[in-house]
């Protein structure tokens, strides 16, 4: 008899591992160790008005969307353990109600030869602009989605009580809205194991 282990409970069993290793990334280095031990302080970026704060240059990568795949948008573990379930990808448009962002990658993950019912898995991201993200944000919120700030950026996440599926603190299909991109997966949670185009 061959035992047929469950893409959810590899994806929530990796999904632990995920967090886990992120939280240990994330942990400060002690008071007084540098992170680096070979690095030397920077010298101040250069004179500020008085009680001004300088503003960080960030720099984003940038992303072609044309080489943001349905196998290189997660790691390449999940890739590995979604194929040995028999699991292929589908690529999708990745739409947000009525808006279709070209750019996007949207992919659902299942085991397409068999009647798949609600055993999928959904990642996608696409960059979007400032006024594509405003207008999705408040469509969704009219049809009942839900609305959270994170450190990330904006979550907008479906009814539970419409939900077909939903993780472990009761989200079900949700969308990340950060500085220039979008993210979606069937789970809050799923939303962890997207490797970010330019992150």
């Amino acid at each position: 008899m061959t035992v047929r282990r469950s893409p959810r409970l590899a994806l929530t069993t990796l999904l632990a591992l995920t967090v886990a290793f992120a939280a240990a990334g994330c942990a400060p280095t002690p008071s007084g160790t540098p992170a680096d031990p070979g690095a030397q302080p920077s010298a101040p970026a250069g004179p500020t008005e008085p009680g001004s704060t300088p503003t960080p240059t960030v720099t984003v990568p940038a992303v072609d969307p044309a080489d943001v795949t349905c196998e290189n948008l997660i790691g390449a573990d999940l890739v590995e353990e979604l194929t040995e379930q028999g699991w292929t990808p589908r690529e999708d448009p990745f739409i947000i109600g009525d808006l279709e962002l070209a750019d996007g990658t949207s992919c659902t993950w299942g085991d397409f030869e068999q009647a798949t019912g609600d055993d999928l898995l959904l990642f996608g991201w696409s960059p979007i602009t400032a006024d594509e993200a405003s207008s999705a944000q408040a469509a969704l919120e009219s049809e009942g989605w839900l609305r959270e700030e994170g450190a990330e950026g904006v979550y907008l996440t479906e009814d539970p009580s419409q939900a077909i599926a939903v993780d472990e603190d009761g989200y079900g299909m949700t969308y990340l809205f950060g500085d220039g991109w979008v993210t979606v997966s069937d789970t809050k949670q799923g939303l962890i194991l997207i490797e970010r185009p330019g992150a």
